[in-house]
């Protein structure tokens, strides 16, 4: 099949594609993991997220560039690829893959789970099932679909949240809670404590790199996605920040009855029973959203992978003739994403993360890796933004990755022997190339400067 039958088609613009990442982060997860991080932090949880933005924008600046210098889909799969070697390439997209495809997983089963907690008359095996219909259904027919309903649903989340915050602001204004600085540090707040707060928080980041998938079908990617992917980062940083902030001063320190239901008790605090039900419909609308923008991301990594042949090309690398989606791609997610009734939430959070830490230290490495392919020329790279800001990147993912349980860390190496032991198989025992798509995506002459 030639690559001009086999391309996806821009439709995509900047606004869309912000939009897409804010979603895949789920901005209303703060409300849900507030009380986890709180009593992590011992009440200090706006501190952790402060560190926590800050972090992930080192790792966001260094994909911009990637992007600008690579404006094609695959992610750090194709940066690592192109800066790192073929085989590098292919074990990044490996390990990436257990990021991008246990959160659709993930994000369906908690939405499932919350919807019953809702509505208990229907089971959560059923609203699973209406989840994976329903999303799978918008992307086959296509991003401009996924786009407008990500948009709709994306304004009523956001409304959810100003309204959350605004009613926080009402009660602060009439109760005495404290000072406001207690929020950020107070007697019993410790680095320790918010470090291992922040190794939490992360969680609520990640998918910012995964608009990067999206690049064949963003006009001007060079321009929109490297721009896409810093502003997600603040936005979200701006949202976690502010609204745990806010709830950290209506309820100071980290002691609650039941931590995982800190977020919902703090909203019937402040705006009554009707209100937070309200609030928790609203997460659950962009749990949906959530859901609809990580099966469109991950079903164009495994294309790119597909394309390339480095999955079987007559299944994963195949698009609809009309539709131009990844068709087999979006039926396969919504497939295996069933096994999530049987799924253990902790086990897939800990694939989620190590997969993503690995993925996002692989791009800071692919950009100091630029720098020294490109640091002859007489227009060199930036030494600080394409060396010692990747650098440090990659050193807070390590620790990061560090901080993950002991399952967590042997459950991704068991993972990536397995992606060892298939690419000795595809490369016929290493003797033969990585297979690569016959398009080319070389690099710009220059990214610039973010």
């Amino acid at each position: 099949m030639s690559s001009q039958n086999n391309d996806l088609v821009a439709k995509l613009t900047l606004p869309s594609v912000v939009l897409i990442g804010v979603a895949y982060m789920a901005p209303v997860i703060v409300v849900t993991t507030f009380g986890v991080i709180a009593s992590t932090t011992d009440g200090s949880a706006p501190l952790a997220y402060i560190f926590t933005t800050v972090a992930m924008l080192l790792t966001a600046l260094s994909y911009s560039k990637m992007a600008r210098a690579f404006p094609k889909s695959g992610s750090v799969y194709t940066y690592a690829r192109r800066m790192l070697g073929s085989r590098i390439g292919f074990l990044a997209g490996w390990a990436i893959l257990l990021d991008y495809f246990f959160l659709p997983m993930v994000a369906w089963l908690i939405q499932s789970i919350y919807l019953n907690a809702q509505f208990p008359a229907v089971p959560v095996w059923i609203w699973l099932i209406i989840n994976i219909v329903l999303t799978t259904g918008i992307n086959i027919v296509g991003i401009v679909l996924t786009d407008r309903v990500n948009k709709t649903l994306m304004a009523l989340t956001l409304t959810g949240i100003v309204a959350l915050a605004t009613v926080c602001v009402h009660y602060l204004s009439t109760t005495s809670t404290g000072p406001p600085a207690d929020a950020f540090w107070n007697s019993g707040t410790t680095v320790t404590a918010v470090v291992a707060g922040a190794a939490i928080a992360a969680y609520s980041f990640l998918g910012f790199d995964a608009v990067s998938t999206l690049s064949e079908e963003t006009h001007q990617p060079q321009r929109s996605i490297p721009r896409a992917i810093v502003l997600i980062v603040v936005i979200g940083g701006l949202i976690f920040v502010t609204m745990s902030f806010l709830l950290q001063w209506v309820h100071p320190g980290g002691q609650f009855d039941n931590p995982e239901a800190a977020g919902y008790s703090i909203a019937a605090l402040v705006g009554g029973t009707t209100f937070a039900n309200v609030v928790n419909v609203i997460g659950i609308t962009g749990g949906f959203a959530s859901g609809l923008a990580i099966q469109a991301s991950t079903s164009r990594l495994l294309y790119v992978m597909g394309r390339d042949g480095v999955l079987p090309r007559s299944f994963f690398g195949r698009l609809h003739p009309k539709l131009r989606t990844p068709v087999p791609n979006l039926l396969l997610i919504g497939v295996v994403a069933m096994i999530a009734l049987t799924l253990n939430l902790d086990l897939a959070l800990s694939f989620i993360n190590f997969g993503a830490f690995l993925g996002f230290t692989l791009v800071n490495v692919s950009v100091i890796a630029y720098f020294i392919r490109h640091r002859h020329r007489s227009q060199r790279p930036s030494p600080l933004g394409y060396l010692l800001v990747p650098a440090v990147g990659a050193a807070v993912n390590v620790y990061l990755l560090s901080q993950l349980s002991s399952t967590a860390i042997y459950l991704g190496l068991g993972w990536l022997a397995l992606g060892i032991m298939y690419l000795i198989v595809l490369t016929k025992g290493l003797r033969q190339p990585v297979p690569e798509f016959a398009m080319t995506d070389k690099p710009t002459q220059e990214p610039a400067p973010v």
